[in-house]
């Protein structure tokens, strides 16, 4: 699992993800997500285009960091899930408690907007 962060927009930090959300690709990754997400204080996108699998703990990692956004008035973006990965989402209901933009510029707006 690679990790990789870049700005996009107005100064919004973005969390690229490559590989699989399974047990050991969220191990690998999972204290470096939370540094730069959670951590940070302030809304945050997660490109998740070139995730290819999730498991329910990828899942609750992005479920546990964007609570902790969340209660600090800040937002977490899910953007480009594959689809089979924006399917297993959806299943479980994650899409109601994390947005899932499907561009650059839908994410951007669903972090700006208040």
């Amino acid at each position: 699992m690679e990790l990789k962060i870049d700005n996009v927009g107005p100064s919004i930090p973005c969390v690229h993800l490559n590989g699989r959300l399974d047990i050991l690709g969220t191990q690998a990754i999972d204290l470096k997500f939370t540094a730069n997400t959670s951590a940070q204080r302030k809304s945050v996108i997660v490109d998740l285009s070139g995730v290819d699998f999730i498991a329910s703990i990828g899942i609750r990692m992005l479920v546990t960091n964007a609570k902790s956004l969340n209660a600090l008035g800040h937002k977490l973006v899910l953007l480009q899930p594959q689809p089979k990965v924006e399917d297993m989402l959806k299943s479980t209901g994650i899409d109601n408690v994390i947005p899932i933009a499907n561009d650059l510029d839908a994410a951007i707006t669903m972090i700006t907007a208040e």
